[in-house]
């Protein structure tokens, strides 16, 4: 399975950021509002600090892995040619046995399927086969959500952590209570604070994690798939019965495209 880059996130992610950019200009707020360390440091240290305490080493020494997860896509193959490869191996193995599926085997990529095909091919019961690959599955999962949860952390605090900068400007607002000009500079430069909080909070960390737990779900699917197509290879289905629950488990306008495309 190849990588490519998720153009989506990386456009939303620009569109947040243009959003905020814009409506700074359009209300005449100068770009150079954003050049406040004390918000800065609340928001982005103060962000780190909760991480840092609510994971442990181990599921932060993969932090750069996560960040890539979120700006990079899986590339896995189309139901299409998942349900054609299927078929082709059911005829196959129905003709020239199981064993005829080694040299197949071999050149598969996807540790996964080529795990599951293995399995097919060295005998093994369908339980057994099943229960193995779920287990992975289960696995993979809770991996990607102790990921998500991350995200979904930083995402809760940084808001709160904008009040908390805010309230510091405030106070600095109210040290300089008997001079107008440097108490409205310090009120801008808190809610410079707050901005910074709910803009990484719900247009960054928050939506990361969501495009996580979306990609988690999308290879599970995907998984799932293979796991019943190697099970009826196991079993020794028809083609026409392997065709009919993979179609089952794809969107009913797929299933209309592939029919009306086999069907010439």
């Amino acid at each position: 399975m190849k990588k490519k880059i998720d153009l989506l996130a990386i456009i939303g992610l620009a569109f947040g950021v243009g959003a905020v950019l814009g409506a700074m200009y359009f209300k005449g707020v100068p770009v150079s509002s954003f050049n406040n360390p004390a918000a800065l440091l609340v928001i982005f240290a103060g962000t780190l600090a909760t991480i840092l305490i609510s994971f442990t080493g181990k599921e932060l020494g993969k932090i750069g892995g996560i960040f890539g997860s979120v700006f990079n896509d899986t590339e896995y193959q189309s139901n299409k040619e998942l349900i054609q490869m299927f078929l082709e191996l059911t005829q196959k193995a129905r003709k020239e046995g199981l064993l005829s599926l080694e040299p197949e085997v071999e050149k598969i990529d996807d540790i996964f399927l080529k795990k599951g095909l293995r399995m097919v091919v060295d005998g093994l019961d369908s339980e057994l086969i099943e229960g193995t690959l779920e287990l992975d599955i289960e696995s993979m999962e809770e991996r990607h959500g102790t990921n998500a949860s991350v995200f979904s952390s930083a995402g809760a605090y940084a808001p709160t952590l904008g009040v908390l900068g805010a309230v510091f400007g405030l106070i600095a607002a109210m040290g300089s209570i008997n001079d107008t000009e440097n108490m409205s500079h310090a009120i801008a430069a808190a809610f410079m604070a707050t901005i910074l909080g709910i803009f990484t909070g719900y247009v960054m960390w928050n939506p990361f994690a969501g495009k996580l737990k979306v990609k988690t779900k999308h290879e599970a699917h995907y998984k799932h798939m293979l796991i019943e197509g190697i099970l009826c290879l196991q079993k020794g289905e028809p083609a026409a019965v392997v065709k009919n629950r993979l179609l089952a488990m794809i969107p009913r306008a797929e299933q209309e495209i592939f029919e009306k495309e086999d069907g010439k």
